[in-house]
């Protein structure tokens, strides 16, 4: 080990946080991983307590650097990736949080942003942020704190209290309060943040009522963000921070435009670069910042998917057709076809590209022939289905016909979903299972320490053990499968 550079990566997630070290050829050698308490204070609402998340991040890096007997003096960097639009104010003198942390799931502040859209903010929002007028970001989470918390307001303007998304209070936390940053992604996911002029907007900052001596300084995600005085881990430098997607999409190494990747967790995450340029949708999709390793962000095409893996936790929790995600494959593959079920798990509505969130979930197709094995695999190409949708209405928005898609998260370790998927999208689908999101992150850190450079970056994911899956469905079967999901949604979209 002796002269070998470590990258320590913290990825911070909704429900737990990882911390994972890489040595310099791109490799894991340690990981340490801990869940901590989610807080549902009244139903819709969601929170997290910084406290806790601190320190699981704490506990997490020395365990991690314990596992590989490694000390502070051999991490070269530390990146951060998180859990994005989650919202943290705190005490700018004690560090302590004047609330818990409102998580992105929260949706308290629905009923404001249905105000917004109903007072004419949509484009206007749309225009400079790329967002859409939603609970799910920061912008209505700040405003909330400083309207209910007693005496809130008053403290911030006064400056005494300073805003972030996770990653900015973990650096204030780490660096022992010198530091208060983020990073392009993350701050594109506030509805503050004006990404064709990459500065904090004044006229949104005016009509969400916020001060702007609260919000951290916006650098590129490699970038020097300070160093560390925390015991145990100190004196590192953190040089990378980039929002769990936008980590992803890096670590996944999709640097030109027209790379598109797609995580399968509970529900799907695709991201599409863009390159230089913002491309407006047409269809529903958001449009945001990426990492780069240079200064510059580049722009992506973000569309999710709100069931993905959760459909398979449905076979298996809700009706019990299985025992395990693992078995979702073995009597997929024991199917010769769906025999015409199709399932639109629309459980919590339909996202892009038909948002309707009246919509519930389907099963059509059904017979007296029907089998435990077809229900399943339909349940599995739903996943492809609803991928498929977005995929081209990322197509269509961009002009870019895309070649590859790259899968990471839990069902892309799913041979049969991936092969469907290829099938489906008529693309090459190459299967990542690993952990690209903190891969990711340990990237953008590392590149940033000199580690690493983008050619290093593709030749250590081209040396990786992935999935590759071609499309070998006959092209006439493919658009019958199509027209036959299509079908299906027309009926699951809501008519009332």
């Amino acid at each position: 080990m002796f002269g070998m550079k470590y990258i320590l990566a913290i990825d911070q997630g909704t429900t737990s946080t990882r911390s994972r070290v890489y040595d310099e050829k791109g490799k894991c050698v340690s990981g340490a991983q801990l869940e901590f308490p989610q807080i549902y204070p009244q139903p819709g609402w969601v929170e997290h307590s910084p406290a806790e998340i601190w320190r699981s991040v704490k506990n997490t890096a020395a365990q991690a650097l314990s596992a590989a007997g490694l000390a502070p003096r051999d991490i070269a960097a530390i990146g951060i990736t998180n859990q994005r639009e989650t919202t943290a104010v705190w005490d700018k003198r004690t560090g302590e949080p004047v609330c818990n942390a409102i998580v992105w799931q929260c949706r308290r502040t629905a009923d404001y942003c249905k105000k917004l859209v109903k007072d004419g903010f949509s484009e206007r929002i749309y225009n400079k942020t790329g967002l859409v007028p939603d609970a799910y970001f920061s912008a209505t989470k700040i405003k909330w704190i400083l309207d209910n918390v007693d005496g809130a307001r008053e403290r911030a303007e006064r400056g005494e209290l300073l805003f972030g998304t996770i990653d900015s209070y973990l650096l204030w936390k780490l660096t022992g309060g010198r530091s208060h940053f983020t990073d392009y992604t993350n701050a594109a996911r506030t509805m503050l943040f004006n990404i064709h002029t990459l500065e904090w907007d004044g006229e949104l900052l005016r009509l969400f009522d916020i001060p702007r001596a609260m919000l951290p300084e916006v650098k590129p995600s490699s970038y020097d963000f300070g160093e560390t005085e925390t015991d145990g881990l100190r004196g590192v430098h953190v040089l990378g921070i980039a929002g769990d997607q936008q980590a992803s999409l890096f670590g996944q190494g999709c640097f030109e435009a027209g790379d598109i990747k797609n995580t399968y967790g509970t529900g799907c995450f695709l991201l599409m670069n863009t390159g230089e340029e913002p491309v407006k949708s047409q269809n529903g999709l958001l449009t945001t910042l990426g990492a780069t390793a240079g200064g510059k962000p580049c722009y992506v095409l973000e569309g999710s998917v709100f069931v993905g893996g959760a459909v398979v936790q449905w076979l298996r929790d809700g009706i019990g057709l299985i025992k395990s995600a693992e078995e979702s494959e073995r009597a997929a593959k024991e199917a010769a076809d769906s025999g015409g079920v199709y399932i639109v798990p629309a459980f919590t509505g339909l996202g892009a590209p038909y948002w309707d969130s009246n919509a519930r979930g389907t099963i059509t197709g059904i017979t007296r022939g029907t089998t435990r094995e077809q229900i399943v695999r339909a349940a599995l190409e739903s996943i492809a289905y609803e991928v498929y949708d977005v995929v081209k209405a990322m197509e269509k928005d961009a002009g870019i016909k895309i070649a590859r898609l790259s899968a990471d998260g839990g069902a892309s370790a799913n041979g049969f979903l991936m092969q469907f998927q290829s099938d489906i999208l008529r693309a090459e689908v190459v299967s990542r299972a690993g952990e690209s999101t903190a891969l990711g992150a340990a990237f953008l850190a590392g590149t940033c320490a000199g580690v690493w450079n983008e050619e290093d970056i593709r030749r250590i994911l081209g040396s990786e053990k992935v999935g590759v899956f071609a499309p070998s469905m006959e092209e006439g079967r493919r658009l019958e499968l199509l027209q036959g999901w299509a079908a299906a949604v027309k009926r699951t979209v809501y008519k009332p």
